[in-house]
């Protein structure tokens, strides 16, 4: 069976310890995601797991109520036996 998962790097400004845990809070919370690495120096996200990456960012927009941007894309295909 072949699944799709993504990778997206995403560039949301991250202030200070605050806006971190509010975005971290965010990403705990969307059961989609496998992993994620928040770069605070770089203002980056990278997610991945099997999700739709559009409905992601919409998510994390709503609820920490920050500008997002999507970076990069990478959907990858990988077989489970």
């Amino acid at each position: 069976m072949t699944e799709k998962f993504c990778c997206v790097v995403m560039r949301i400004n991250i202030d200070c310890n605050g806006c971190y845990r509010k975005v971290r809070r965010a990403l705990l919370k969307i059961e989609e995601l496998d992993t994620h690495l928040i770069e605070k120096e770089q203002c980056r996200v990278s997610v991945f797991g099997k999700f739709i990456p559009q409905d992601v960012a919409i998510k994390i927009r709503k609820k920490t109520n920050r500008r997002v941007g999507i970076l990069n894309i990478q959907e990858l295909d990988q077989c489970q036996q």
